[in-house]
C-alpha cells in the first residue's frame, strides 16, 4: 500500500513539475517579443552609443575606429593649442546645471499646478472624470512642434501678450519674453504638465476620501489633512508625475531650440549640436552617456532613500 501511494505521490509531483515547465515557456513566449523589441530598438542603440563615444571623431562626420578617452576629456578639459597641457573647463557643466535648474523648477511648477487640478478631477462625479481627463490629453492631439510655435507667437515681441500690456498701458514698449529661460520654462511647463496630472489623478482617484471626512471629524484642519492624508496617499502619483516630468524636460531639445533661440542652450541642444553641427558623434555619444548616468545615479540614490525610509517605518 505505502508502494501504490509512493508511487501516486512520485507521478502527482512529476505532473506538477511539468505543468510549473509549461507555465514558465508560455510566460517567456508571451514576453519573448517584448524583450526582443526593447534589446533591438533600447539595448543595442546605446551599445552603439557606448562603442562611439570611446573612437576617433571622423573629419566630415562619423568615427574612425581608434580606440580614445579624449571624447569624456573634453567634457572638464580642454587642451592648450601652445604647450599641450589641460585646463579645466566648465562651459558644459554650466549647460548641464541649467538644464538640471530648469527641469527642477518645471517640475517643481508642474506639481504645484498639477496636484490641485488632479484633486479637483478626482472629486468631480464619476460621470464628469472622463470629460476632464479628455481636456488634459487634448493637447496632445496636436503635434508638439506646432504647440512650441503657437506660444513662440504669443510671446514674441508682436504677440498677444504684448499687444494686451500695450493696449492696457501695462508697458511703454514690448517686454523681451521671448528666447528666455522664462519662454522655456513656459513651454516645457505646457509640454509636460498633463504628464504630472494623469498620474496624480489615477492615485488621487483610487484615495478613500472617507479617511479625509474622519480626519475633519477628528478636528484636524484643512491643512493637516492635507500633510497627514492626502499627501502620503498620493505620494506614488507624485513620484510617478516628477519622474515623467524631470526627466524628458533634463533632455528637451524642440521647446529650448525655438522658445530658447539657441542662445539659452540645454543638454538636448548640446548634444544634437555635436552629431549635426560640429560632427563630432564620440563627444555627443559622451554627453549623452553621462546624461544617462546622471539620471540614473540620481534615481538610485532617491530608490535607495526611500527603501531606507521604508525599512526604518516597518522595522
Amino acid at each position: 500500500m505505502s508502494a501504490v501511494a509512493a508511487s501516486s505521490v512520485e507521478r502527482l509531483t512529476s505532473v506538477q513539475a511539468d505543468l510549473e515547465r509549461r507555465r514558465i515557456r508560455t510566460r517567456w513566449a508571451l514576453v519573448a517579443p517584448a524583450l526582443v523589441i526593447i534589446g533591438i530598438f533600447g539595448i543595442v542603440p546605446l551599445l552603439i552609443i557606448l562603442v562611439y563615444s570611446f573612437l576617433v571623431a571622423g573629419g566630415y562626420g562619423g568615427v574612425e575606429w581608434k580606440f580614445t578617452t579624449d571624447a569624456y576629456v573634453s567634457f572638464l578639459f580642454e587642451r592648450d593649442i601652445f604647450d599641450g597641457t589641460f585646463k579645466f573647463v566648465t562651459d558644459y557643466l554650466e549647460i548641464f546645471w541649467r538644464s538640471i535648474w530648469l527641469a527642477l523648477l518645471t517640475t517643481g511648477v508642474c506639481l504645484l499646478l498639477g496636484f490641485p487640478t488632479a484633486y479637483f478631477m478626482a472629486t468631480r462625479p464619476a460621470s464628469q472624470r472622463n470629460y476632464w481627463v479628455f481636456l488634459i490629453t487634448l493637447p496632445f492631439w496636436t503635434n508638439l512642434l506646432i504647440r512650441t510655435y503657437a506660444i513662440m507667437l504669443i510671446l514674441r515681441d508682436e504677440g498677444l501678450v504684448n499687444d494686451l500690456l500695450l493696449r492696457f498701458g501695462l508697458a511703454d514698449k514690448p517686454v523681451h519674453l521671448l528666447y528666455t529661460n522664462f519662454a522655456i520654462i513656459l513651454g516645457l511647463l505646457y509640454s509636460f504638465l498633463p504628464f504630472m496630472v494623469l498620474p496624480l489623478y489615477s492615485s488621487l482617484e483610487k484615495l478613500d476620501f472617507r479617511l479625509v471626512e474622519a480626519g475633519f471629524d477628528l478636528y484636524a484642519t484643512r491643512r493637516k489633512v492635507l500633510w497627514r492624508i492626502i499627501i502620503p496617499l498620493a505620494k506614488p502619483g507624485i513620484i510617478a508625475g516628477c519622474l515623467l516630468v524631470f526627466i524628458p524636460a533634463l533632455g528637451a531639445y524642440i521647446t529650448p531650440l525655438i522658445l530658447g533661440g539657441g542662445g539659452e542652450l540645454m543638454i538636448g541642444n548640446l548634444i544634437a549640436l555635436q552629431f549635426g553641427t560640429s560632427r563630432n558623434w564620440p563627444f555627443g555619444a559622451a554627453q549623452a552617456l553621462i546624461l544617462m548616468a546622471a539620471v540614473m545615479l540620481a534615481l538610485m540614490v532617491y530608490v535607495r532613500s526611500s527603501s531606507d525610509r521604508s525599512r526604518g517605518l516597518h522595522g
